[in-house]
């Protein structure tokens, strides 16, 4: 758990330094093999895990805390203008070391995004989560493998090399945020960030046996998170257990003014509902996310977990959301279109890859073709058609009614119930390579998770069991900034399963 390891770093029962270096190790043993990483900053790790440990030995000296405790650290959870984290002074993540999604702006340290038009890139500021972690006291390790431009669902596009599931190696691990799902199931680090356009963090949780939260949009600022679908991009941890998401999301959560969509609501204690009985909730099932096209030994997981909260005293019922048949196809003419324009800045002129060629549109030309990889450039071209003149109304602007719709779903279910309860994916993780040629079969691995990304609503996947050996996860939504709710749902079902056979094995290697 991070919070019994940060306070015995605080007590000086452990060294922060002694932390990162077994993650080191760790990830020099195994990230051959996984491809979690791609960039790893060891040294500025050992270097700010030693700061912290000297500032904490010279306030126990003193009979006192350490000034700032990390060399800094602000009064409050999240980063410098954030409002209604919790008190981050006395460093809720001292010294634990973390890894971060490679299309969240680190200063001095590459954020490439998985591509080649942004190889070698530093950005020369961090982003407001990355200021957060800091100020909370966390250690980042590197950066994580990912989807390129977090355009994918498998960890198979990134530019430079795949990413591998530690629970199998010869299956993906999910995507977008690959990477950082993958290392928090092998051990390498307690927690990652990533980011969650249609499932990017929830999908690969449940593919490694993870917890993966995407929290309300607006929540958690997206300053500093390179572009991909404004509208929809939200950044979120990826955990071992609830605790764990509960504590990082404490961090994370919070206004930030230099985030024009970014909620200006009070952040809650989210650990402090941990805990607490769910005898009386009500929770749906959407009807939906049940039928054609889940794997059998998803359905059977996810019904078993149903009937673990009908134990907890929950009354679970089916419910309907009557567009989510919709959703799919409204986040494939949504997203590419806002891709297409938050891509148009890489061009070759102000920074990453220049290919030369002959004249400036020659030079455009060349640069974004051997920039972008086959996905990044099928998403581009959707989406210019989709805003083109002529097409505009018939697909852009009718998908966004459209959206208007799933969002009401949601609406109405939740005048009714608490939550929604479904699975995260419709299957287990599948075999590297084996979509990769079929980008609708492809698409489909989203299917449970797009839907609330169009509405804005915050989500969780929790391991709920397994099919022949391989994680399933359960998804659980709830309405706007509901995330104490889904939290205490989650920690309720996860104490309930302690000792599930399933539970023990997704914990070897860890």
């Amino acid at each position: 758990m991070i919070a019994e390891t940060a306070a015995a770093i605080r007590r000086g029962e452990l060294r922060a330094r002694e932390l990162v270096e077994s993650c080191l190790s760790r990830i020099a043993s195994l990230d051959a093999l996984l491809g979690c990483f791609l960039t790893l900053d060891g040294e500025r790790a050992l270097e700010r895990a030693g700061h912290i440990d000297e500032e904490l030995a010279r306030a126990r000296q003193h009979g006192g805390r350490a000034a700032g405790g990390t060399g800094g650290l602000k009064a409050r959870g999240g980063a410098p203008g954030a409002s209604g984290g919790n008190q981050a002074g006395d460093g809720l993540l001292l010294g634990i070391p973390y890894a971060c999604k490679d299309n969240i702006c680190t200063r001095g340290v590459p954020t490439t995004c998985a591509s080649r038009i942004l190889e070698g890139y530093v950005p020369p500021y961090s982003a407001t989560v990355v200021e957060g972690l800091e100020a909370a006291g966390a250690v980042l390790l590197g950066k994580t493998n990912m989807d390129e431009f977090a355009m994918g669902s498998s960890g198979e596009n990134s530019a430079f090399f795949p990413t591998r599931n530690p629970r199998d190696t010869t299956r993906v691990p999910g995507g977008s945020s690959s990477g950082s799902a993958a290392a928090v199931a092998a051990g390498l680090v307690p927690f990652a960030l990533g980011s969650d356009t249609g499932g990017s963090v929830r999908q690969p949780a449940s593919f490694c046996g993870v917890v993966g939260f995407k929290p309300t949009y607006g929540r958690v600022s997206r300053y500093g998170l390179v572009a991909f679908a404004s509208s929809l991009d939200q950044i979120g941890p990826l955990t071992a257990t609830v605790e764990d998401c509960a504590l990082v999301m404490e961090v994370l959560a919070g206004h930030d003014p230099r985030d024009a969509t970014s909620a200006d609501v009070p952040v809650p204690a989210y650990r402090e509902v941990l805990g607490r009985e769910v005898r009386g909730m009500k929770l749906g099932v959407p009807r939906e996310y049940m039928g054609e096209g889940i794997e059998p030994g998803v359905r059977e997981a996810v019904e078993a977990a149903l009937r673990v909260f009908e134990d907890l005293g929950c009354v679970v019922e089916e419910c309907s959301l009557p567009h989510t048949e919709y959703a799919l196809a409204v986040y494939y003419l949504v997203a590419p279109a806002e891709a297409s324009s938050n891509l148009a800045r890489y061009d070759g002129v102000r920074y990453g890859l220049r290919v030369e060629g002959g004249d400036i549109t020659g030079m455009y030309s060349h640069t974004r073709r051997q920039g972008f990889g086959a996905e990044v450039r099928r998403r581009i071209m959707l989406g210019t058609y989709a805003l083109s003149a002529g097409y505009y109304d018939a697909y852009y602007l009718k998908a966004q009614k459209v959206r208007t719709l799933v969002k009401r779903d949601f609406e109405q279910a939740f005048s009714r119930y608490d939550l929604l309860v479904a699975p995260t994916s419709p299957t287990v993780a599948f075999r590297l390579g084996e979509r990769t040629e079929d980008p609708l079969s492809m698409y489909m691995a989203d299917v449970c998770t797009i839907p609330v990304n169009l509405a804005g609503i915050p989500a969780i996947s929790i391991p709920c069991g397994e099919e022949a050996g391989l994680p399933v996860g359960l998804q659980i939504m709830g309405p706007p900034f509901a995330e104490s709710t889904i939290l205490q749902a989650a920690h309720a079902f996860e104490r309930a399963t302690v000792g599930a056979s399933w539970r023990r094995r997704g914990g070897e290697g860890r």
